[in-house]
């Protein structure tokens, strides 16, 4: 069945919004002036887009909250003009009017009743769907698998980690994806063996569909499993593609490669000059331990069916470790240092993956490796059964501009950044276009933390903010605003050390545009630079549209917040208690998502105990209505790439936040 869908947008206007308030320093090149009047350009919302889009049902819930129970429903892209919706509970209905410019009804009586949105067309009722019941949040079960030993014989166990969601069976509905990471995972930077790598997935009620065991070949750590999940040959099921090895199991129990291989170093020591991980001799040398490491062996790239975890196809991996006219998977450690700057995997084993529509039709699922120096990414389709690569780049390669290598972030974003109906990858400090081709580089290199947005609506097209790491670089800019199509520095923020967060978001309704923050000042500003508070939010992690208006909240820990700008301070709108967030100070969710009902997010973390996932729904009403985010690919190929590495948080193609046009 055939699923791909055609976007049309409802007309956008322009709209005027005043700025008032506190102003600072205006930055060179920012056409504004602080106090003024600035216009919101027309949104980035396309008319017409011919992305393939997941065919979904309503998703409709009803969430008990302190004001009653608020039923909402997705607005989906191929709803026909003038569709509306009743709502019912327990067989009556609740709203005198048919429901046409609202996705969401608050039952100010309600209880534990039975809910039901209906549609309408023309005065008359059509398809029915049953709201899902939350109370308080939705708890799906885990099987937590069993702990384990390492080679070296310590204990481990397991913890649910990050995940990620898909229609997996076609149904219509969304499954989980969840990797389950030893307690002994590891840093790249450090040696130490770790336990297996997993994958399973999941029905929201909790029954496992399948599991995939990615083996002992498979280093467990941050920087290793990216996996992929998405409706890849148009099908109308998802699939998973993730890098595999020898000894990785499907779903179904079939060994890939070699089951009885083993390619973990055992021992072994080399010189290096990294502080981080390393062990001092007494006559100061830096020793980097081979243990636990994987420095060669066969590299393998698998695809597995949704619905069952079955293996489907398997390549070699593309981006190889060593040189392919030597063989790729078994190189030397000169070699090895000559090609990533070291000799024991800490740069050549940092992985990032994401999906894109890279043709403007059809996803394909995009694995790199290296950004601290050299980079290589390659894009994969999945059609006919087949994974087939549709281009590779290297920035080392020749041809290449210099000023490449070393411009990657701990993720990469995918967006439509020059507004051909294609994507872009947005690879740190660099670019690339649809067909790998080289499209930008600021040359301000690595970095922890970015966002791809319409964050300055008064300007045409998208940006980028981002934090960077190495002050010599980025010529001591700690953070900066980026044209997402030119590379050109919008402005910036100084700084004289690494910049380890930075974040973004409309969250002061006074000024037009997304404010943004990071560690390198203790400022707020504007989306043009302008100071516009001498407080910023404590939190710069993820992002999440919880409650009723048009800003965006603080999403850190396990914690939804409210910027009080007039008090300047985060108010907690959610204490998820119970829950857990990821990947210790990162802080992250499992995942955060328009999973069901109305255009707001979900939040997905782990119970504490790592038996159940909680998935966290607003109760709180809103008067505006959205098509579902995950309807507009720039957002869902984000919640694809979300648990690359330092998960961020996803941004639509079009801006959301106060005085966006109706």
């Amino acid at each position: 069945m055939k699923t791909t869908m055609t976007l049309c947008a409802a007309a956008v206007a322009t709209a005027m919004m005043a700025a008032c308030g506190t102003t600072g320093t205006q930055p060179s090149g920012s056409s504004a002036a602080p106090g003024s009047a600035a216009t919101i350009a027309t949104a980035m919302v396309p008319a017409k887009t011919a992305m393939q889009l997941e065919k979904l049902d309503r998703g409709a819930v009803a969430v008990r909250g302190s004001d009653g129970t608020l039923v909402s429903w997705r607005a989906l892209a191929t709803d026909a003009p003038g569709l509306a919706f009743n709502v019912y509970r327990d067989g009556k209905k609740l709203n005198a009017e048919p429901l046409a410019t609202s996705t969401s009804f608050n039952d100010a009586a309600g209880g534990t009743g039975a809910y039901e949105v209906r549609e309408v067309v023309n005065g008359t009722e059509g398809a029915a769907s049953k709201a899902l019941a939350i109370d308080g949040f939705l708890t799906v079960p885990l099987r937590r698998p069993d702990g384990g030993k390492t080679a070296d014989g310590k204990e481990y166990t397991y913890n649910a980690n990050d995940a990620s969601v898909a229609d997996l069976d076609g149904d219509g509905q969304y499954e989980i994806v969840l990797k389950w990471d030893p307690s002994a995972s590891q840093d790249n930077c450090c040696a130490g063996f770790t336990g297996n790598v997993l994958l399973d997935a999941y029905k929201l009620d909790g029954k496992l569909l399948w599991r995939v065991n990615l083996g002992p070949n498979i280093r467990a750590g941050a920087h290793y499993t990216q996996f992929q999940v998405a409706d890849y040959d148009g099908d109308g099921k998802a699939e998973l593609i993730v890098k595999t090895a020898d000894g990785t199991r499907d779903g179904t129990g079939k060994t890939i490669g070699d089951a009885g291989a083993n390619w973990v170093s055992g021992s072994g020591e080399i010189e290096q000059t990294d502080r981080t991980g390393s062990r001092r001799t007494e006559d100061g040398k830096l020793m980097a331990s081979f243990a636990g490491r994987i420095l060669k062996g066969p590299e393998y790239l698998s695809v597995f069916e949704g619905a069952t975890g079955r293996v489907l196809d398997t390549i070699p991996y593309p981006s190889k470790r060593g040189d392919v006219d030597k063989g790729g998977d078994n190189p030397g450690g000169d070699e090895l240092k000559a090609r990533w700057g070291d000799a024991y995997a800490n740069r050549s084993d940092r992985y990032l993956a994401g999906t894109a529509w890279l043709d403007g039709k059809r996803p394909s699922a995009v694995f790199a490796r290296g950004y601290y120096a050299r980079t290589t990414i390659a894009a994969v389709d999945f059609a006919g059964g087949k994974l087939k690569q549709r281009w590779y780049f290297d920035s080392e390669a020749a041809g290449v501009p210099k000023g490449y290598s070393g411009q990657g972030n701990h993720q990469f974003s995918v967006a439509d950044v020059d507004g051909d109906g294609r994507h872009e990858i947005v690879y740190g400090a660099m670019a690339l276009d649809d067909d790998g081709k080289p499209l930008w580089t600021t040359g301000m290199g690595h970095g922890d933390a970015m966002h791809v947005g319409d964050l300055d609506p008064a300007r045409p097209g998208l940006e980028k903010w981002g934090v960077h790491e190495n002050m010599a670089m980025a010529r001591n800019r700690g953070a900066a605003m980026v044209d997402a199509r030119t590379g050109e520095v919008l402005w910036s923020t100084a700084a004289a050390k690494d910049t380890g967060r930075g974040a973004t978001g409309d969250i002061d309704p006074r000024f037009p545009g997304a404010e943004a923050w990071s560690a390198a000042s203790p400022n707020l500003f504007d989306a043009k630079g302008n100071v516009i508070a001498q407080a910023r939010p404590g939190q710069m992690n993820f992002m999440a549209w919880w409650d009723g208006d048009l800003q965006r909240e603080l999403l850190d820990g396990t914690k939804i917040s409210k910027w009080n700008w007039q008090a300047g301070r985060a108010d907690v709108l959610l204490d998820a208690q119970g829950a857990a967030s990821n990947n210790g100070t990162k802080s992250n969710p499992a995942l955060s998502v328009d999973l069901f009902g109305d255009w707001r997010e979900e939040v997905i973390w782990r119970a504490a105990d790592n038996n159940s996932l909680r998935i966290y729904s607003t109760a709180i009403p809103t008067t505006h209505k959205l098509t579902t985010l995950m309807h507009d690919p720039q957002y869902r190929a984000a919640i694809a790439w979300q648990n690359t590495a330092y998960n961020q948080p996803p941004w639509p193609s079009y801006y959301i936040g106060e005085g966006m046009p109706k």
